[in-house]
Formats: C-alpha cells, sequence, structure tokens
C-alpha cells in the first residue's frame, strides 16, 4: 500500500473576505474529490483571507498511480485561472517507510 500527500500552497486573485474566500476555495475542493478518488480539504491559512492551503491525500496498491493522482490534482488547481499556485509539496510513503 503506497500514501501520497500533496499540499497545495495557492493564492487567491480578486478575494477581500474570508467568506469570498470560503467561495473560492470550496468548488475546488469539490471538484478534486469529485474528479479524482482523493481526500482534499483547506488545510492551512485560515486567517488569511488571500491565500489557502489545500491538501489531497490518496492510497492505492501501486506507487505509480498516487503520482499520476497527485499530478493530475495539481494540475487541475494549477489550471484553475482565479488561483495562482505558489508551490507544490508531495510526499510518498510505502510498505519499507516508517
Amino acid at each position: 500500500m503506497f500514501v501520497g500527500a500533496l499540499e497545495l500552497d495557492v493564492l487567491l486573485g480578486d478575494v477581500h473576505s474570508l467568506k469570498q474566500k470560503r467561495s473560492a476555495v470550496r468548488p475546488v475542493i469539490a471538484e478534486l474529490r469529485k474528479r479524482f478518488e482523493v481526500a482534499a480539504a483547506e488545510a492551512g491559512h485560515q486567517d488569511l483571507h488571500r491565500r489557502a492551503l489545500i491538501g489531497v491525500a490518496a492510497v492505492a496498491a501501486d506507487a505509480q498511480h498516487v503520482r499520476d493522482l497527485l499530478d493530475a490534482c495539481e494540475r487541475l488547481v494549477a489550471g484553475r485561472p482565479e488561483l495562482e499556485l505558489l508551490s507544490a509539496h508531495r510526499r510518498l510513503l510505502g510498505p519499507d517507510d516508517e
């Protein structure tokens, strides 16, 4: 079994309140969950209205499948015009890791 985690640090466009931030981030998270078999959530920067940290996790029997899923999730977020992807960090854990 392999577990992959992806942290996406994004900058939001024309957002001036936390309410606007939620309305911009929530559809992205919903689309990640719907299109791919992953868990996704806003995982950081909750107090900043123009930044968001989106966390994505995937589990599969094959490491390459996990990598492909995380790559697709990163591309989806990077392709959203209302977001600017600042950084992406990933981690892959396999049966030999503790």
